[in-house]
């Protein structure tokens, strides 16, 4: 089609600034053009016999190859899929590209403005014949901006794409609120609006010298939450909520529920239980079910803690690979010092509660008495996160600390208020430190933690809560950005009770939790405020170690 900004489109061309896009996405947050590898997935509409259908995957592909043969990058897998038609209704031409690579932690940096008062530059890349970009600018833009964030000379980088400069420096408004003031009278309607992909939008300190005089002035961040240009001011509310607005009918992000407060809970409650014998390589044991997919999470942060990790797959093909599986649980089971069950969707989360399949293995007798065992006789610690929290509420041992038949009286976990899945980050505050699984943070103390899950909301009765408040059982709750417990959506994601995030057993020995600990324990989400290593695992394995 036409643009009226860069002149005609084809599929040559818009498979060049889809690599072009991926790989300027890699570069701003921190990598090394250089070491990038794509992977490519077309989507086109039945070829028939139509010359013209056939010429559009064969003419991205060709822009695709063109770019990697500029770029010096390859492509190292992909899929095609040129059955998108039903009917009259054929797919839009696509191709998409996936630019990946590895980078240092400790380099990364996002799109969002960081601070008020910032120098905001703009590194242009030249357009060359054909409406072709300048690859060789190209390059030598990567390598400005990765030198750059190398450095520590930045605060923040993006790379404009098909909404240009307004669409990127109004998202990197968005991200922390941070206003922002443009003071390039240069630049005219046209350019703001302008697609000009491998552009970039570079924060720097208001103090911080560059040299390189390809970088030229945009405008300043402001502590104001608006965006200022020439005599127009935009309000950043406004613009969040028109940005929301299309798909909040879709995927709705608020309820429309009466938000009740929330009692902050603090026990005094502290640890009584200590291990008979030190171990200085306690051994993990993580059972793998149908649908379990945060084993290799959960067992890298028990490793890097110091412990030794078996994880074993529940095996139910057939009727005897049920027996045989639950053979092999109960060695692991004996020979473990910890049990924990991770993360995932049991049995695809089955009807009417997830964690049921998980829970009915360990209801097996043999399982069952090893349970009670390895708890009670052999000072055992169980941890369950997320799916794992969802077991260990319908087998009783949250909140009760052994295997228990189920009745109408015990907590559940359900369907989140919201009626669909969250994904995303909470805040959450110890509020208690009775069991050893805490023991390396402190009371009060506030964690940024991931969340995932369809069924999180925590349900228990008044009688109930009141009595685990009094033990110490309320382990964690979700809090706003003051740390005081909320059922707003915005901070309490699925609706529990209490803003409850995680219980234990009476004697702290059983830890059930929503919150992914496992995910964040080490340098994976960057960018982000607050604290996010729970040491969770560590305290696990020192407990008995020390």
């Amino acid at each position: 089609g036409y643009n009226p900004y860069i002149g005609v489109w084809s599929p040559f061309h818009a498979a060049i600034y889809a690599i072009v896009e991926s790989v300027s996405k890699y570069v701003a947050l921190g990598g090394d053009y250089k070491k990038a590898y794509l992977t490519l997935q077309e989507y086109f509409e039945k070829l028939k016999d139509d010359e013209l259908r056939w010429g559009k995957p064969f003419a991205a592909l060709l822009g695709a190859y063109y770019a990697q043969k500029r770029l010096n990058i390859a492509a190292i897998g992909g899929k095609d899929s040129m059955s998108g038609s039903y009917n009259e209704l054929d797919v839009p031409p696509t191709l998409v590209s996936f630019c990946i690579g590895d980078v240092d932690t400790e380099k990364v940096v996002s799109n969002e403005f960081k601070k008020a008062n910032s120098k905001v530059m703009l590194l242009k890349t030249k357009m060359g014949q054909e409406n072709i970009i300048d690859f060789e600018d190209l390059k030598e833009n990567y390598e400005i901006i990765h030198n750059l964030i190398q450095n520590n000379k930045v605060l923040s980088v993006t790379t404009i794409t098909n909404g240009g400069i307004a669409d990127a420096i109004t998202k990197s408004c968005m991200g922390n609120k941070i206003g922002f003031k443009f003071e390039n009278s240069k630049l005219e309607a046209e350019e703001i609006f302008n697609p000009c992909y491998g552009t970039f939008v570079v924060e720097i300190n208001e103090n911080e010298k560059i040299e390189d005089t390809k970088l030229i002035n945009l405008g300043t961040t402001i502590k104001e939450q608006k965006i200022v240009i020439d005599d127009i001011t935009l309000e950043l509310e406004n613009l969040i909520k028109i940005w929301e607005e299309p798909l909040e009918k879709v995927f709705p992000t608020k309820t429309k529920e009466k938000v009740e407060p929330v009692e902050n809970i603090l026990s005094t409650k502290t640890c009584t239980i200590k291990r008979k014998n030190p171990i200085t390589k306690p051994r993990v044991f993580i059972p793998i079910f149908p649908g379990t997919n945060c084993e290799y999470d959960s067992t890298k942060a028990f490793e890097d803690a110091g412990a030794i990790v078996n994880t074993v797959v529940f095996k139910n093909l057939k009727p005897q690979n049920i027996q045989e599986s639950i053979d092999i649980f109960a060695k692991e089971i004996e020979n473990a010092q910890i049990i924990m069950i991770p993360g995932g969707f049991s049995a695809g989360d089955e009807p009417d509660g997830s964690g049921k399949f998980i829970s009915s293995v360990f209801r097996n007798h043999k399982l069952k008495d090893l349970i009670n065992k390895h708890l009670h006789e052999k000072d055992g610690l169980i941890l369950g996160i997320c799916n794992g929290f969802q077991a260990l509420i319908k087998l009783g041992l949250v909140p009760y600390g052994e295997i228990r038949e189920m009745d109408e009286t015990m907590p559940t976990l359900t369907f989140n208020t919201i009626a669909r899945h969250m994904s995303r980050m909470v805040n959450t505050k110890v509020v208690s430190k009775l069991s050893p699984w805490f023991s390396k943070v402190e009371l009060g103390e506030e964690f940024t933690i991931p969340i995932s899950h369809g069924e999180g909301r925590f349900i228990i009765s008044e009688t109930l809560k009141k009595q685990l408040i009094e033990n110490g059982q309320i382990a964690t709750q979700y809090v706003d950005f003051d740390g005081n417990a909320s059922n707003d959506i915005i901070y309490n994601p699925n609706g529990s009770i209490s803003a409850i995030e995680g219980i234990t057993s009476p004697d702290g020995r059983v830890l059930g939790k929503m919150g992914h600990s496992e995910r964040s324990y080490r340098e994976i989400m960057k960018n982000m405020p607050g604290k996010m290593d729970q040491k969770l695992f560590e305290s696990g394995v020192d407990y008995f170690r020390f």
